[in-house]
C-alpha cells in the first residue's frame, strides 16, 4: 500500500496507461471536468480502478468508479479508502 496521497499525476498516468488518456489536458484542464466530456465510459474507468487497486494496493467498487463524475471525486475518494486502510 502506498504512504503517500493519490494525486492527478498519479491518475493522469494510469488513464494514459489503462485507457489511452489525452495527455495533452493539464491539471487545471481536467480536475473538476466529467469523466464522460473527457470522452471516458464506465469501462475505462473500470479499468483504470483495476490499476489503481493494483498498484497502490487498496480495494475500490464498481459504484464508486462508476459514481465519481470527475477526476477530483475520484481521487479523493481513493485517498479516502487509503486513509483507512493504513488505520486498519
Amino acid at each position: 500500500m502506498s504512504d503517500r496521497p493519490f494525486t492527478l499525476a498519479d491518475l493522469q498516468r494510469i488513464l494514459v496507461e489503462a485507457a489511452g488518456a489525452d495527455e495533452s489536458a493539464g491539471p487545471d484542464d481536467i480536475l473538476d471536468t466529467t469523466f464522460a466530456l473527457l470522452g471516458y465510459e464506465s469501462l475505462a474507468l473500470l479499468e483504470t480502478g483495476g490499476c489503481i487497486e493494483r498498484e497502490i494496493g487498496i480495494s475500490l467498487d464498481d459504484d464508486t468508479l462508476t459514481d465519481a463524475l470527475t477526476p477530483r471525486e475520484l481521487i479523493d475518494h481513493v485517498n479516502e479508502r487509503l486513509a483507512a486502510a493504513r488505520v486498519a
